[in-house]
C-alpha cells in the first residue's frame, strides 16, 4: 500500500509539501500541486483515517448518542444523520446507553466514549442528561447539539419540538370525534418530553370540560411490551373509556395487539391514537392515527447547526417544527355516537 512518502518521492517534493496538498491547508505552487495530484492518481494513494486526522486536525467524524438501538423511533434519525454526513464527506460514530449505572451515568459514559474517539462534535438524544452535564462536556468539546430537549441556558444548541402542543393536538383530535371518556398510556414519569405531552393533553381536555381526574393514566416505558401490559391492565380494571391516547407509537402498537387478542374492536369499541408518527404507525393493524412530529426536520437542522460550527459550513438552519395530525384508521366516533349514526 503506497504511503505519503511514496507520493512525495514520485512527485519530487518533500513530505510536508505533499501533506499540504492532500490536506488542502497551506500554500503550494499550482504546478507543484498538480504533480502531487498526478502522483496520488498514479499510485492510487488513499490516506488512512488516522493520517487524514493528523493532516487536517479533524477526525471528520460526528459522534451520535442515542439511549438504545431498538425500535422505530431512532432508526430514521440515524439514517438522516448518516446520509447527511456522508453527503459532505463525513461519518458518524454511534454510542448508546449500555453498561453500569443508571440512565444518566450510561449517557455520560457513552458521550465520553465518543469524545475519546476524537469526534469533532456530538449529537445528543437523551432524556436523562442534564443542562449542567452538557455545560461540563463543552469544556472538553465545544461543539455539541442536543435534540428533542430544551435547556434554557443552552437555547442555541437545542433543537426540539413543542411536546406540550403535541399533547394539545392529540386531545383535539379525539375531542373532534366527540369522545368524553379517556385513558392514557404514558411514557416514564421522569421523561421530560413525556411530561410535556401528557400535560398538554390533560390541559386541553380540561379546557373542554373533561376532568383530568376521570382519565385513567398508566405510566409505561415507551415499548410495545409496555403498551400491551397497560392495555391489559385497562381491560382488567373496568375503567370506562372510548379513546386511548398512547404517548408513543410503539406502546400504541402493543395496545392494538392486546385489544385484538381480547376481541376489542378498534375503532369500533375503542379509538387508539399514537404519537411520533413512525413507520410502525403506518403498518399496524388497523393503521394507527398518530400525532406527527417533524423529527427528520428537527434532526437535519440540528445537524446543520453543528456542522456549520465544526467545519465552517453555511448550511441552512431553521428552528420552527410545526406539529400536525396524521389520520389513518384507528380513530373514529365513540360506540354510542356510531350507533346513532
Amino acid at each position: 500500500m503506497p504511503t505519503i512518502k511514496d507520493v512525495a518521492r514520485l512527485a519530487g517534493v518533500g513530505v510536508g509539501t505533499a501533506s499540504r496538498v492532500i490536506s488542502g491547508n497551506g500554500a503550494v505552487a499550482p504546478a507543484t500541486a498538480e504533480r502531487v495530484r498526478e502522483a496520488i492518481a498514479e499510485l492510487n494513494f488513499r490516506p488512512s483515517h488516522a493520517a487524514r486526522t493528523l493532516l487536517s486536525g479533524s477526525s471528520q467524524m460526528i459522534g451520535v448518542f442515542i439511549p438504545l438501538l431498538k425500535g422505530t423511533f431512532y432508526t430514521p434519525i440515524l439514517q438522516v444523520i448518516d446520509s447527511t454526513l456522508r453527503g459532505h464527506g463525513r461519518h458518524m460514530v454511534v454510542a448508546f446507553g449500555q453498561g453500569n449505572g443508571d440512565e444518566r451515568r450510561q449517557t455520560l459514559d457513552g458521550l465520553q466514549f465518543l469524545i475519546d474517539r476524537g469526534c469533532d462534535g456530538l449529537v445528543v438524544m437523551s432524556n436523562a442528561i442534564r443542562e449542567e452535564d452538557v455545560r461540563a462536556l463543552r469544556k472538553n468539546l465545544r461543539h455539541i447539539v442536543v435534540l428533542n430537549r430544551h435547556f434554557p441556558r443552552l437555547k442555541e444548541a437545542c433543537f426540539n419540538t413543542d411536546h406540550v402542543q403535541g399533547g394539545v393536538v392529540a386531545a383535539r383530535a379525539l375531542l373532534e370525534f366527540k369522545h368524553r371518556h379517556f385513558a392514557v398510556i404514558a411514557g416514564p414519569e421522569t421523561s421530560p418530553d413525556n411530561v410535556e405531552r401528557i400535560g398538554g393533553f390533560m390541559g386541553e381536555l380540561a379546557r373542554h370540560g373533561v376532568d383530568p381526574a376521570t382519565v385513567k393514566l398508566i405510566y409505561s416505558d415507551f415499548s410495545p411490551e409496555g403498551g400491551w401490559a397497560c392495555a391489559k391492565e385497562l381491560l382488567d380494571c373496568g375503567h370506562r373509556f372510548t379513546a386511548l391516547f398512547c404517548a408513543n407509537d410503539e406502546s400504541a402498537v402493543g395496545a392494538l395487539s392486546c385489544f385484538q387478542q381480547h376481541g376489542v374492536s378498534v375503532p369500533g369499541d375503542v379509538s387508539v391514537l399514537g404519537y411520533d408518527d413512525t413507520a410502525s404507525a403506518e403498518y399496524s393493524a388497523p393503521r394507527l392515527s398518530s400525532v406527527h412530529l417533524p423529527l427528520r426536520d428537527m434532526t437535519l437542522n440540528g445537524l446543520h447547526w453543528l456542522m456549520n460550527r465544526c467545519y465552517g459550513f453555511e448550511l441552512p438552519v431553521v428552528r420552527e417544527f410545526p406539529i400536525a395530525m396524521t389520520w389513518r384508521a384507528s380513530v373514529g366516533p365513540p360506540p354510542a355516537a356510531r350507533a346513532r349514526r
